[in-house]
């Protein structure tokens, strides 16, 4: 026997008015996607490092034509508020004071994942390719592999890769910002020879 669930969708207003509320804890590691609050995962120290590298790359590579957010939330519709790892946006005069990005406004969203894949994979990139997040990239640091999507459309994205250590990728916004996936991951420990 099936039995239909009705689930209550959150507005991104509702979502805000909780916390207001004090029914979530302004600190509180959740975002809301697509209408559902998801528990954040917690940072483990692979994480915090993938995040300085790709921090510290992007500012060599990209410096004052972008602005670079980390771990923030990106308005991407009326129900989806999500907190990515690094969000590459436009130049704001205000810094988003008075708004969070939009797809719009939204060059380039990376999450890293340590263990989180499955949800990257199969939730966010679905959100984000709907949401009109032009390109989206996910840091397997585990596998030490990066998955690229592009094209996105109703369904999510319409083009996907999966790219090796080994490989070289520019954001569709900044072909001149090539960039090594090897450089996004930590170093490999060198053999020991004693």
């Amino acid at each position: 026997m099936t039995v239909a669930v009705e689930i209550r969708r959150l507005s991104v207003q509702d979502y805000h008015r909780m916390v207001e509320a004090g029914i979530l804890a302004p600190d509180e590691r959740v975002e809301l996607i697509e209408g559902q609050l998801y528990q954040m995962a917690a940072k483990g120290t692979f994480h915090s490092a993938a995040i300085t590298r790709i921090k510290r790359l992007l500012e060599t590579r990209l410096g004052n034509r972008v602005l670079l957010r980390f771990q923030d939330p990106v308005r991407l519709s009326d129900d989806s508020e999500p907190e990515p790892d690094v969000a590459v946006v436009r130049p704001d005069p205000l810094d988003y004071e008075d708004h969070h990005p939009t797809p719009a406004e939204i060059y380039l969203l990376i999450e890293v994942s340590d263990r989180t894949l499955k949800r990257d994979r199969d939730l966010k990139a679905p959100a984000y390719g709907r949401s009109g997040i032009r390109e989206y990239w996910i840091l397997d640091v585990n596998a030490r592999q990066l998955y690229v999507y592009r094209e996105p459309g109703v369904e999510g994205y319409a083009n996907f890769v999966v790219l090796a250590e080994s490989d070289l990728i520019a954001p569709l916004a900044f072909p001149d910002c090539q960039v090594s996936v090897e450089d996004l991951l930590r170093r490999r420990a060198e053999p020991s020879w004693e």
